[in-house]
């Protein structure tokens, strides 16, 4: 009982210890608390204090800015309304310059009207008095005034043609003299800096044989090979009594061509037989096609011409194969294209473009098909689908005429086509067609009234007219070589220029007996 009584005493000084305990320790807490909370409040009423200050601080800096602005917009205010004071006086004064303009004129109105007045009426006179005068001039010289016009305007266009020759004369000769000064120096500088290897083609090509032996196996059994030969080529080959050759002829270079390379494969092999004719003239188009294609590519690469149409290097690959008049169509393109370039360089043009133009002018002489078109205008219908620009498409199609020139490209390009196909050496005319042009321009120049020989020299360069002295005059005879010229650009085709010379001679002849 004592013990747990004892135990009960002790519990309760525990509890009452640790109850004081806590006493202290809150009482502590609560004055700890109270420092913080003062300390708490100091600080605030300074932060409180310091932004109230920046706060200030901040009012009087934008009172200050905004006193500025105001007072920078009552300045511009002031600056407006004295420009706008300044604009309406001198509008004032302008309004009163015209208006003392328009009274000014006024009065020159009135007075014009009035000298109009006059005038009207001294011209009336003027010409009551010319009608009196042109009725007694009537009367005395017996013709009537219309009458005495036309033999006048007779009289005077008579003298106005001789007059107007003699100046078309002139004139012509200076502006020959100067054209002929600058046209020359131009195409001399341009053909000295070019210079051209020249190929004279046709339509026969030659295959030379080391025996005739070879003549029978390339005929075949029955003709067998080479009638494959000729199918599969379409070249006609003649195997006649020629010494150690065979004569291919065909119009299309190209398949000439594959004809002599077909031809020397199958004798260099030995082997000739139709299945292997077939075989070798598929390789051999293969190989020539492939060559036509590095060939146009190697033409644009030499002349600096890039972004060119495939199909377009393609063409240009097939003039190496094609000729014009015994001109090599590929060397006449590239000169053409080299002439084209430096006149436009010496004109101040663009080369680049004149080049291109110059290089595809003929293209229309070498499509896969052959339609009824003239080789100009179908040349600028291929340029025009593959892409080339408007100024190179009109010098292609414009290069013989069919169209109307619209770039300083085009008479440039038929310039440079002229030089190289009129050049001497440059094409080979058939002898009947050059003969009959020679007849054709002695027979235009005999069918003028008063011409009584015509030569046709320098290979048709030049015409020679004789003329009666008694029936043509200086004047008409100058006339005359003008007719002739125009004559023969309108009814003939002939390449390069002809120069017509008109002669009147008159020979005096006495006898001393």
């Amino acid at each position: 009982m004592d013990i747990i009584l004892l135990i009960g005493v002790a519990s309760a000084a525990l509890a009452l210890g640790i109850i004081l305990s806590v006493f202290v320790m809150r009482k502590s807490l609560l004055g700890k608390s109270a420092n913080i909370l003062r300390e708490a409040e100091d600080k605030a009423e300074v932060i409180r204090k310091e932004k109230l200050l920046q706060a200030k601080e901040k009012f009087l800096q934008l009172k200050t800015e905004h006193e500025q602005q105001i007072s920078e917009r009552n300045q511009n205010m002031l600056q407006a309304e004295n420009r706008v004071k300044q604009k309406e006086q001198a509008l004032s004064k302008r309004m009163e310059e015209e208006q003392r303009k328009q009274r000014e004129l006024d009065i020159i109105r009135t007075n014009l009207s009035q000298q109009l007045e006059i005038v009207n009426k001294k011209q009336e006179e003027l010409e009551k008095a010319s009608r009196q005068h042109v009725e007694k001039l009537e009367a005395i010289a017996g013709l009537t005034a219309y009458e005495a016009k036309e033999q006048l305007v007779e009289v005077l266009r008579d003298e106005a043609k001789a007059d107007a020759a003699i100046i078309v004369n002139d004139i012509l000769e200076e502006a020959r003299m100067t054209a002929n000064q600058k046209a020359r120096k131009v195409v001399l500088e341009t053909i000295q800096r070019t210079a051209v290897e020249h190929a004279v083609e046709n339509s026969v090509s030659v295959f030379h044989l080391e025996s005739d032996e070879i003549k029978g196996r390339i005929i075949g059994r029955e003709g067998r090979n080479i009638r494959t030969l000729e199918a599969l080529t379409g070249i006609e080959i003649i195997v006649d009594d020629s010494p150690e050759a065979i004569i291919l002829s065909g119009f299309d270079p190209v398949r000439r061509e594959i004809a002599r390379l077909s031809l020397h494969k199958l004798v260099t092999d030995g082997r000739i037989h139709p299945a292997r004719i077939e075989e070798v003239v598929a390789k051999t188009r293969k190989q020539i096609e492939q060559e036509i294609i590095e060939t146009g590519k190697r033409t644009c690469i030499d002349l600096g011409i890039h972004g060119l149409h495939a199909e377009l290097i393609r063409m240009v690959g097939r003039m190496k194969y094609r000729s014009s008049y015994g001109q090599n169509l590929l060397q006449h393109s590239r000169e053409v294209a080299n002439l084209s370039a430096i006149m436009a360089a010496e004109l101040g043009l663009n080369p680049k473009a004149a080049k291109r133009a110059g290089l595809l002018h003929d293209i229309g002489k070498v499509p896969d098909e052959e339609p009824e078109l003239p080789h100009a205008l179908l040349g600028m219908k291929l340029a025009e689908k593959y892409g080339e620009k408007p100024d190179v498409c009109n010098a292609i199609g414009a290069h013989h005429d069919e169209i109307e020139m619209t770039t300083l490209l085009s008479p440039i390009v038929q310039a440079c086509d002229a030089i190289s196909g009129a050049r001497p050496g440059a094409r080979r005319e058939a002898t009947e067609a050059y003969i009959q042009r020679l007849k054709d321009l002695e027979s235009l120049a005999m069918s003028f009234n008063g011409v009584t020989k015509a030569f046709a020299i320098q290979a048709g360069r030049e015409l020679r007219v004789m003329v009666e002295s008694e029936r043509i005059t200086d004047a008409q005879s100058d006339e005359m070589s003008m007719q002739i010229a125009d004559r023969i650009m309108n009814e003939m085709t002939y390449p390069g220029q002809v120069k017509i010379t008109v002669i009147r001679e008159k020979r005096s002849v006495a006898v001393a007996k």
